[in-house]
């Protein structure tokens, strides 16, 4: 894992005939608590609430639609150093393409661990380990 480690949060939809893929992120603390998946779960809700406050404030602009069903709201934690230039790409590209499978094997590449979010009705919210598809 990079020194210094960033926990990012994305969400991918599609609004109005356009995709969209708000970014929100954090740096990780050395001594964050994990549970035994290893998801800094405190920082993470936070992380996943604020993006979904963002997309929801969106939804004024027209409806919102999942582009990749389940995977459609990710978690990643990264080393900083991919944050300039590979993240950039791989929005740009998932943008540009829509394919919602590429653009995580690439964040799978780039990211030392990531999950997809989820919740089911009185449930908190769970983590699940992405895996290449």
């Amino acid at each position: 894992m990079a020194d210094s480690p960033y926990l990012l949060a994305i969400a991918l939809f599609e609004q109005n005939g356009k995709r969209a893929m708000p970014l929100g992120g954090r740096s990780l603390p050395q001594d964050v608590t994990q549970d035994e998946a290893g998801v800094p779960v405190q920082i993470a809700c936070e992380l996943a609430l604020e993006l979904l406050l963002r997309v929801w404030q969106r939804s004024d602009q027209g409806p919102l639609q999942r582009e990749a069903g389940p995977g459609s709201l990710l978690m990643a934690e990264l080393g900083m150093e991919h944050l300039p230039e590979d993240l950039p790409l791989l929005k740009a590209t998932w943008l540009t393409t829509g394919d919602s499978a590429a653009f995580q094997r690439g964040l799978l590449a780039i990211s030392s661990r990531c999950w997809s979010v989820s919740i089911a009705k009185f449930e908190p919210i769970t983590f699940s380990v992405l895996e290449a598809s």
